[in-house]
């Protein structure tokens, strides 16, 4: 048997030129486990045709012959074929409306979807995953938004000097430009009207970790919360404070005849509610990189914002990465673009404003931040997926799931199979 994988050009808007499988493992899939690849061509993808073309794989507007394609954002329902395999980021999971039509014609083709956000290890850990990279976008364009908006209310700092991520010619070059304005804070310090300067991070996942990949790359003194009232006292100019806020710091429990605990929190969180205003006053920059559905109390609310807004606010920008409209941040009201990643919460009229000069909070929301480092992101991503991927292609989709040969990674995040809502995701038919 013929075993053919497919991999579908992206397409989703002009800065999506991420790949799933780079050309040095479509090589590797021949000439180690017999798999052929066909791919689509693209004129804006990072990796060109010729560079895929010379590691074995066949170029081809048709993927009819592939036994699985793989991609990476959702695929066009028109995309679809009968009784095929497909592995991407579908954005079902939370039931979320506008791609419901798109499971509805997959279930009606009785295809199978691998998504790539389930593939979990046993104590539920992602495997494949494009996190660390969001993060490191998201930090770098919170940073330089963070720079402008001071800029604009007449505060010159080194932050100003801060790019967009997109500007910068990948990541270690921006690594290395910010290292330099680093080396001038300790040096030459910030003024003393914003010191000092505090970023809290919510979560502490694969996307905070990349955000705090850039922000270490700064003078940074790490401090816990209950530090966050004695530094604005006594701090020091030329540093800046990194916080990090785990699940116990940002709720408490409603009924305070038990203490907090994890699990409890995670099965059952209406029991809990958001203490996270209580930080609001002594941070700088808030970056939200939590994962969050409407069980679970928002970190910020309008309501809150609203009522504790002043022009002499300390908190500056939010960096929302994890992106859920009105959700962990009630005001992120829209995701941006990588060329205009922010806009302003005004919550004296409840509207915003694009840019990042208007009164109220500047908000980050790019949601696909990884697409800004496309190259490092691709290379990271197909090397977490290459060891499964062998398998993926080979199985037997034609025998019960029961009997379906898969690692059990993978086995996990069958969403569909065979047209079907799997066991762990029936939940997913009240929203269809």
């Amino acid at each position: 048997m013929e075993y053919i994988l497919g991999i579908r050009r992206e397409d989703k808007n002009k800065w999506e030129r991420r790949v799933p499988v780079t050309p040095e493992h479509v090589k590797e899939l021949k000439e180690k486990y017999g798999i052929k690849t066909i791919i689509q061509p693209s004129d804006i993808r990072i990796f060109k045709d010729d560079e895929y073309r010379k590691a074995g794989a066949e170029i081809s507007e048709n993927l009819s012959s592939a036994n699985v394609i793989f991609a990476v954002k959702e695929i066009p329902s028109d995309f679809f074929e009968n009784n095929k395999t497909y592995i991407f980021f579908s954005h079902t999971i939370k039931g979320q409306d506008y791609n419901m039509p798109m499971l509805k014609k997959m279930m009606d083709y009785r295809c199978n979807l691998i998504d790539y956000e389930k593939i979990t290890d046993e104590k539920g850990r992602r495997l494949v995953f494009f996190g660390r990279h969001a993060g490191i976008a998201g930090m770098i364009d919170t940073l330089w938004a963070f720079g402008k908006r001071l800029e604009s209310k007449n505060i010159k700092t080194p932050f100003s000097e801060i790019k967009k991520t997109i500007e910068y010619n990948g990541f270690e070059d921006a690594k290395n430009h910010i290292k330099g304005i680093g080396e001038k804070i300790k040096k030459e310090g910030l003024p003393k009207s914003i010191s000092p300067v505090v970023v809290g991070f919510a979560g502490y996942g694969h996307v905070s970790i990349g955000a705090q990949e850039i922000l270490d790359v700064f003078p940074v003194e790490n401090i816990n919360p209950n530090e966050l009232e004695k530094i604005q006292s006594h701090h020091s100019d030329n540093l800046i404070y990194k916080v990090i806020f785990k699940e116990e710091d940002m709720v408490e429990r409603i009924s305070t005849e038990s203490a907090f605990e994890l699990q409890e929190y995670y099965n059952n969180p209406t029991l809990y509610r958001s203490i996270f205003d209580n930080y609001v006053k002594n941070l700088s920059i808030v970056m939200n990189c939590i994962y969050w559905d409407e069980r679970y109390p928002r970190l910020l609310t309008k309501e809150f914002i609203g009522k504790n807004f002043t022009d002499s606010m300390k908190l500056q920008i939010i960096g929302d990465i994890s992106v859920d409209i009105n959700g962990a941040i009630e005001f992120t009201e829209k995701s941006t673009n990588p060329d205009n990643p922010v806009y302003v919460y005004n919550p004296i009229k409840d509207e915003i404003v694009d840019g990042f000069k208007e009164k109220g909070i500047a908000v980050m929301a790019v949601d696909n931040l990884p697409c800004e480092l496309p190259k490092e992101s691709s290379n990271s991503f197909s090397e977490s997926l290459i060891s499964f991927a062998p398998s993926i292609v080979k199985a037997d989709y034609s025998v019960d799931f029961d009997n379906l040969d898969l690692p059990n990674e993978i086995k996990k995040a069958l969403i569909l199979y065979k047209g079907n809502l799997t066991k762990d995701y029936q939940y997913i038919n009240n929203f269809l």
